[in-house]
C-alpha cells in the first residue's frame, strides 16, 4: 500500500464531495424513534438514508451491491456488500458499521449554530450528527476507494449503517438476523462511532459503558393545592423523589451505592487507564466547559478515567412536572417525574440492570405515595477481546503513519449496542473501535462538531488496517477464536 496516494485520495474525497454530503446531511432532523415517534411520516428518516444511498451509488467500487432494507415497523438500514479484489483472502471478510439517526437538538448552541445548521470553521463542522456518525458511511467507503484506486487487495467488506443507534439499536438484531446469511462471519469489524482523547493519534476503544434507563415518577395528589395550605401535611413530590434516589447514589459523592451494580475492573484496564493519563494529563478533564471554579469529582486523574469508563454513574436528563420559574406559583405539585440515566460497567448485565433498578425504587415508598420506574433501555456494554498480532502491529504502524504518533488506548463512556451482539455473535472477530468524538466535540450536546482532519486521518487509518488484514487472511492469521477472558465477566458483585 502507498500511504502517500491514499492519504491525497482520501483528502481529496474529503474535500471535493464528503464535507458537501456532510453539509446536506447535517441539515435533516432525522432524529432518533426515542425522540421523534413519527418519525416514519415525518419523513427526515428517509431523506437521510437516500442521500448517503445517492451518494454511494456513485462511487467508483468495483462490484458493490447495495440495499436499503426495510422490515415491517422497523427503522431502515444500508446494507452495502462489496466483493474482494484478491482470492487470498477466501471467504473472510470485513464488517464496518456505523449509524445515521442522530439526537434531539438541545438547547445551549452558540448564537451563530444551530443543530440543523451546518458551520465549518476551519477545520471544524458544525451541527448535529456530523461525527456522530454521519461520516462513517462516508469514511468507510472513502478507504475502500483509496484501496482500490491503487489496486491494493481488501477482503470482502460488508457496510452496515443504521438507524436506531440512538435510541438502543433495538431494531439492530432483528437485521442482524435477516441478513446473517448475507454477511457471513467476519473476522474484523470496524467501526467508527467512538471517540479519541485527542486529535493527535489513532485512540481505540478498549471498553464502552452499558445503559440502563427509564422514567421514575413519583405522585402525592391528583392535582395541584394551595402551598400554604397543604405543605407540611402533604409530602412535596420533590422531596420523596430525592430521598428515593439516595437509595441509588451517594448525593454527596456521585458513588452509586448497590454493590450489585459494580464490577471487578480488570487490571489491563487499570494499567492502560494509568497509561492514558500520563499521555493526556488534565486534559482527562480539561476539555469540558466547567464553569468557572468548578472542579472535577476525583483529583487523581486514573480515577477519573476509570470512573467514566468502568463505574456505575447517573444522570439526570430530564424532568417533567416542574413548571418553568416564569411560571410557577404558590402551588404544591401532584408529581415530579425525571429521567434516568444509569451508565453501567462493560461486563454488567444490562436488561438484568433494569428489573434490580425498578425493585430498588419502587418498593415501600414514603407516605404511600404512588412511585413507579418504567424501564426505557437496556444497552449492552462491551470489553474488547486482545488483539491479534497483526491488527496490533496494523494499528501500530497506521497510527505512525498518519498520525505521526503510535496509537493510544482507552474506554469510552458511551454505549455503542452493536458491540456487545456482535461479541456474542461473532465471538471469533477482532475489533477495530475508534472514532473521531474528541475534546470539545461535544457529541449529543449544543456546539457539536466534527474535526475534519481526524476524519481524514482516520479513514486512512481503516485504509490501512483493510490491506493488512487482507494478508493477514491469505497468511490464515485472522481466524480463530479472539482471547477475552473478561467478556461477559461480572466481576464479585455482578447484577446476575
Amino acid at each position: 500500500m502507498n500511504a502517500s496516494e491514499i492519504r491525497q485520495a482520501i483528502d481529496e474525497l474529503w474535500d471535493r464531495q464528503i464535507v458537501p454530503q456532510l453539509f446536506e446531511y447535517i441539515k435533516i432532523p432525522n432524529k432518533s424513534p426515542m425522540f421523534d415517534a413519527d418519525w416514519a411520516s415525518h419523513g427526515y428518516m428517509d431523506q437521510a438514508v437516500a442521500l448517503m444511498e445517492t451518494w454511494a451509488r456513485a462511487q467508483p467500487i468495483v462490484g458493490m451491491q447495495l440495499e436499503v432494507v426495510r422490515l415491517a415497523g422497523r427503522t431502515p438500514l444500508i446494507f452495502i456488500d462489496i466483493p474482494a479484489t484478491g482470492a487470498a483472502s477466501g471467504e473472510d471478510c470485513v464488517l464496518l458499521y456505523g449509524h445515521l439517526d442522530k439526537q434531539p437538538e438541545m438547547t445551549g448552541w452558540s448564537a451563530h449554530l444551530g443543530p440543523w445548521q451546518p458551520v465549518l470553521e476551519g477545520d471544524r463542522l458544525y451541527g448535529r450528527g456530523g461525527a456522530d456518525d454521519g461520516y462513517a458511511l462516508f469514511g468507510s467507503l472513502a478507504a475502500i476507494v483509496a484501496l482500490q484506486r491503487q489496486g491494493t487487495a481488501h477482503a470482502r467488506c460488508v457496510v452496515l449503517i443504521e438507524a436506531c443507534e440512538e435510541s438502543g439499536s433495538y431494531d439492530l438484531p432483528y437485521y442482524v438476523d435477516h441478513l446473517a446469511g448475507r454477511i457471513g462471519k467476519p473476522s474484523l469489524v470496524v467501526c467508527l462511532d467512538s471517540g479519541c482523547a485527542n486529535y493527535e493519534q489513532l485512540w481505540l476503544t478498549t471498553s464502552l459503558r452499558g445503559l440502563s434507563g427509564g422514567n421514575l415518577r413519583v405522585q402525592v395528589l391528583m392535582e395541584g393545592v394551595h402551598s400554604g395550605a397543604a405543605s407540611g401535611v402533604v409530602a412535596s413530590s420533590f422531596r420523596i423523589l430525592r430521598q428515593i434516589l439516595s437509595r441509588l447514589e451517594d448525593e454527596r459523592t456521585g458513588r452509586i451505592l448497590p454493590p450489585e451494580l459494580h464490577v471487578e475492573i480488570p487490571a489491563q484496564r487499570i494499567a492502560q487507564a494509568r497509561a492514558s493519563t500520563t499521555a493526556l494529563g488534565e486534559a482527562v478533564y480539561a476539555w469540558f466547559p466547567f464553569v468557572d471554579g468548578m472542579q472535577p469529582m476525583e483529583h487523581d486523574l486514573a480515577e477519573l478515567v476509570l470512573n467514566r469508563t468502568w463505574r456505575p454513574a447517573l444522570s439526570i436528563t430530564g424532568v417533567d412536572g416542574i413548571p418553568p420559574l416564569s411560571n410557577a406559583g404558590n402551588v404544591l405539585r401532584p408529581y415530579t417525574a425525571v429521567k434516568l440515566s444509569l451508565r453501567l460497567p462493560p461486563t454488567l448485565d444490562a436488561g438484568l440492570t433494569g428489573v434490580f433498578l425498578k425493585q430498588l425504587l419502587e418498593h415501600d415508598p414514603p407516605y404511600g405515595a404512588h412511585v413507579s420506574f418504567e424501564v426505557e433501555k437496556a444497552s449492552a456494554g462491551w470489553n474488547a477481546p486482545e488483539l491479534s498480532p497483526w491488527l496490533d502491529a496494523s494499528v501500530a504502524a497506521a497510527s505512525q503513519e498518519f498520525f505521526g504518533q503510535p496509537p493510544a488506548y482507552m474506554g469510552e463512556g458511551g454505549t455503542i449496542p452493536f458491540m456487545g451482539m456482535l461479541g456474542e455473535k461473532f465471538p471469533g472477530a477482532q475489533f477495530l473501535i475508534t472514532g473521531v468524538l474528541g475534546p470539545g466535540s461535544n457529541a449529543h450536546g449544543p456546539n457539536e462538531f466534527l474535526h475534519i482532519p481526524m476524519g481524514k486521518r482516520v479513514s486512512a487509518c481503516v485504509a490501512q488496517v483493510l490491506a493488512d488484514h487482507y494478508h493477514a487472511s491469505a497468511q490464515g492469521l485472522t481466524t480463530g477464536v479472539a482471547a477475552n477472558p473478561a467478556h461477559g465477566q461480572r466481576g464479585d458483585h455482578g447484577c446476575c
